[in-house]
């Protein structure tokens, strides 16, 4: 019996597409052994390691839109507030803790003070969670101890290192692709800028690590924005749709993880 290894990227609204690919997964019997997410990666991974399956969460986080205006508030730190996102995570986190998911879970985050990237896989995972998602200017930090943590996406936006001792098959999901052309998303043009431009930068660290996957799910998703969250059902298509494509692989990793 193989163990199966699921890692998530980052990417605002474009994280629905990894619940496109979830649900592929699920369709062709896999369920992961380990799963480690950064930023709205870590959102999907958190809950479905939590229990829940991919309609509930893909109807959850439509429900209750995080980058939503009655979360916006005019802070120095932060645009938006997490009390939301916190309230959804706290509600459907079960014991809220590492120790207690269905799946070996890991969560990436930032620690602005020590310049590093950190990867959480024991302790409260809430808190870790929402310091995974909380995108610079548009969220403030996470305090944690005296720790101060941000998106984890902005030094390891595919954290596959820790699947890579844990899990013989790894398949990674990638919902930033980079192609030509720029198209405004939003009212808040500067916020698309920025975004293109990180994944711009961030795009040779990340596809350096796609040897070590057996399989690299690679969404293409540049009409998205950051914030599309009214488009989560047309990203969450894209998603299984581009994961459709690899199914009779998927099947092959189903079998290798029951023999």
């Amino acid at each position: 019996m193989e163990t199966i290894g699921y890692v998530l990227s980052g990417g605002g609204a474009r994280g629905f597409a990894h619940l496109g690919v979830m649900k592929v997964l699920e369709e062709v019997g896999i369920k992961p052994y380990a799963m480690s997410g950064s930023s709205s990666g870590a959102i999907a991974a958190a809950l479905y390691a939590s229990g829940k399956k991919t309609d509930e969460i893909l109807e959850l986080m439509k429900k209750h839109n995080y980058f939503g205006w009655g979360n916006l508030r005019w802070r120095t730190n932060g645009f938006f507030s997490m009390d939301l996102l916190r309230r959804i995570l706290t509600e459907n986190l079960g014991n809220n803790d590492f120790a207690s998911t269905n799946i070996k879970l890991y969560i990436t985050v930032t620690d602005l003070i020590k310049a590093e990237s950190v990867i959480y896989s024991s302790g409260e995972i809430a808190d870790i969670v929402i310091a995974s998602a909380s995108v610079p200017a548009l969220f403030e930090p996470v305090k944690l101890g005296n720790k101060l943590l941000v998106d984890g996406g902005v030094l390891n936006n595919f954290p596959i290192e820790p699947l890579m001792s844990t899990c013989d098959i790894i398949i990674g999901s990638y919902v930033n692709h980079v192609s030509a052309g720029f198209t405004k998303h939003s009212f808040f043009e500067s916020v698309d800028i920025l975004d293109r431009c990180f994944h711009l930068a961030i795009a040779r660290s990340v596809y350096s690590k796609v040897s070590n996957c057996d399989l690299f799910i690679d969404i293409p998703l540049n009409g998205y924005g950051l914030y599309d969250m009214k488009r989560a059902d047309e990203i969450f298509e894209i998603g299984y749709k581009t994961a459709s494509l690899h199914r009779e692989k998927l099947k092959d990793f189903s079998f290798r993880q029951k023999a």
